[in-house]
């Protein structure tokens, strides 16, 4: 890997060259970093903002689950019944299910060999348990920090090969040119002078694994550390792929953790203030009759974590609802391990059968919130007390947060995203749909990263392509003279920022209202066109402010355009989102607000939907899920490809 200097006009840029750029430091970059390595494919750099920022280390919940095939036990499973399992999530392509269902072991033992301890029986059986939409029990989890013991293992295995790494360099731009990637333009956030600010990599392929775009939403269960950077890759060309999907759930937000499981599970009590801690009320009990009915919807949020519009009537999300109405009024949730709700005066045996049976088997039928928490689960007290926060004197607030952004950048099989040499691994990916089992994201970054290594080492060699010069004066000139445009002696983009995002949250989360949201899409045009001449940066850290605001505003836009394009369509409530229907609709409950008026989708098979940027303009697109693939397998002839192609095409 050689550097030098690149000039165009009065700007400058080093730049470093190689065959492929990882951008992200979670465990789907490292994973994609380590196997270009030992597929023999050295010429790699690793390029991050934050070595330990990101998503990967810095979330999680009382037991981070990791989805794969059942290693445990009697119960029947295959890659077929897991594929399936994935493909029933609705929009999603069979083939990319059928990829993550059969690389799912291999992926997992590679995790347990680099140390990662996930739990075995005594006999060497990795067992396993059920989660959210999973006929089997392929969930496992080594606890709060399942993704971060993953990211620091695998990490560790990048380090130990000698993998060079470009921290505190944070891609701008993603340079292409006729759906074709030549390389990144980035900041150097840490220089000293305006000469070193910038830095050009050329290079071949690009392993985008920036994450979900969490810097579009103010009540998000993301770390303040992941921005994500899908908008510069729909900049690029690359197509958007069900942008329209998100999971949202109930979350603490200080520190950013969602709040399932035991969490739930042990029946804390749950109230608001005021925002000024005045007004204590268990606001619950203004909506609930029975005081049992409420606890035994409480326990099922435990497990029922995500928003779904489908358990608003009769399930446990009407509890998301009325935490968010609170929210939405200005006041402050909080959930306290500290005190039984409703004063204790509640029957355990007079709780919904699942909730009543799972606490009696558990042996926690007795004491306060805390206590149960403490014999059911005390790391995920150590864990609150680790950030701080001690859940034996304190109560913690919450919000219904965006957590997962089940849709993305649009991928293959290989997950090559529509611009050539542009791979997508992880969150940043699309391969999950409207609905997913829990776990499935850690198990997809590790199969995609996989899949992207694979095709890269055996297909796509070489120097960047010819375009590269020219792609990157135009980009280096752009984003460089955007830089002295925006100079200022007084910064506005932490809170143009703040805006935006608390924007989005409002209309573009998990309550939907299409009026609303059309209203807000107009609101980001306008300030993309007036980029330049409306925000404002007065120093170094701001001037990084500033490109992810832009990316964050391209993102925005894209996701909006989707929501609009999509109800326009026809599209109703689904999954975690519920779009606001005064004219199909109906209210499941009297009292709460019209705002909560809507139908369910309820079409079989749904369509796909794809959005990209044409011109400077969103264009979308439907198309039917790919299926699951029905391949050749005949031994001997799988066998004679494998040993011509190793089966990459």
């Amino acid at each position: 890997m050689e550097n030098e200097i690149f000039r165009t006009g009065k700007y400058t840029a080093r730049v470093y060259r190689c065959n492929t750029a990882v951008v992200g430091s979670g465990a789907a970059g490292f994973n994609a970093a380590d196997r270009l390595w030992k597929l023999g494919q050295h010429d790699i750099l690793l390029v991050t903002e934050n070595r330990v920022g990101g998503t990967s280390r810095n979330t999680g919940s009382d037991k981070q689950t990791y989805y794969k095939l059942t290693l445990s036990g009697g119960d029947r499973d295959s890659v077929r019944e897991m594929a399936q399992t994935l493909y029933e999530g609705k929009c999603v392509d069979g083939d990319i299910a059928l990829c993550e269902a059969a690389l799912s072991t291999q992926c997992f033992l590679k995790l347990v060999e680099l140390g990662v301890p996930f739990p075995r029986n005594r006999y060497g059986e990795y067992i396993g348990y059920k989660t959210d939409h999973d006929p089997r029990r392929r969930a496992t989890s080594v606890g709060p920090y399942t993704s971060k013991q993953m990211t620091e293992c695998l990490e560790a295995a990048v380090q130990a090969k000698g993998v060079p790494v470009l921290d505190k360099t944070q891609v701008i731009k993603v340079l292409s040119e006729n759906c074709t990637v030549c390389g990144l333009l980035c900041l150097n956030v840490t220089a000293q002078s305006e000469d070193e600010r910038f830095v050009l990599i050329r290079c071949k392929n690009v392993v985008y694994a920036t994450g979900g775009p969490a810097g579009m939403y103010a009540d998000s269960v993301y770390p303040f550390s992941q921005y994500g950077a899908t908008g510069l890759a729909l900049e690029a060309g690359a197509k958007g792929k069900n942008l329209t999907e998100w999971q949202y759930g109930l979350a603490s937000v200080a520190p950013r953790w969602n709040v399932s499981g035991t969490y739930m599970q042990v029946l804390p009590r749950v109230y608001s203030t005021a925002a000024d801690g005045s007004d204590e009320k268990e606001f619950l009990m203004e909506f609930f009759t029975d005081a049992h009915d409420m606890l035994s919807k409480l326990f099922l949020k435990g497990y029922q974590w995500p928003f779904d519009v489908r358990k608003v009537a009769n399930g446990s999300s009407i509890i998301d609802i009325l935490v968010y109405l609170e929210s939405c009024k200005g006041r402050k949730v909080y959930l306290d391990y500290r005190t039984n709700p409703v004063g204790g005066a509640f029957d355990y045996k007079a709780l919904l059968p699942e909730a009543r049976e799972y606490l009696e088997k558990a042996g926690a039928c007795f004491g306060t919130p805390i206590e149960r928490l403490a014999h059911m689960n005390k790391p995920a007290i150590d864990f609150y007390r680790d950030k701080g926060v001690d859940l034996y004197t304190q109560p913690l607030e919450i919000a219904l947060c965006a957590q997962h952004n089940n849709g993305g950048l649009g991928i293959d099989c290989w997950w090559q995203t529509s611009v050539k040499g542009l791979f997508a691994v992880g969150e940043a990916a699309a391969s999950h749909g409207v609905y997913r089992p829990g776990g499935t994201a850690l198990n997809a970054g590790q199969v995609g990263s996989t899949r992207a290594a694979q095709y890269i080492a055996a297909r796509c060699q070489g120097e960047a392509p010819a375009c590269f010069e020219k792609t990157a004066a135009a980009a280096l000139t752009e984003m460089a003279a955007l830089a002295d445009t925006c100079k200022a002696e007084t910064g506005n983009v932490r809170a143009l920022w703040q805006t935006a995002a608390e924007s989005m949250s409002r209309c573009g989360a998990a309550i939907r209202d299409t009026e609303q949201i059309r209203s807000y899409c107009a609101t980001v045009e306008k300030l993309l066109v007036e980029f330049s001449a409306t925000v404002k940066a007065a120093n170094c850290a701001e001037l990084a402010m500033l490109y992810r605001l832009r990316d964050m505003l391209l993102s925005q836009r894209a996701y909006l355009t989707a929501m609009t394009d999509y109800t326009a369509h026809g599209g109703k409530s689904r999954g975690s989102a519920l779009y606001t229907d005064m004219m199909g609709g109906t209210k499941p409950f009297g009292q709460l607000p019209n705002t909560f008026t809507f139908a369910l989708d309820e079409t079989e098979n749904p369509l796909i939907q794809e959005l990209w940027y044409e011109d400077g303009v969103c264009r979308t697109a439907w198309r039917a899920p790919r299926p699951i693939p029905e391949d050749d397998d005949f031994f001997e002839n799988v066998w004679r490809s494998y040993r011509e192609t190793g089966n990459i095409d």
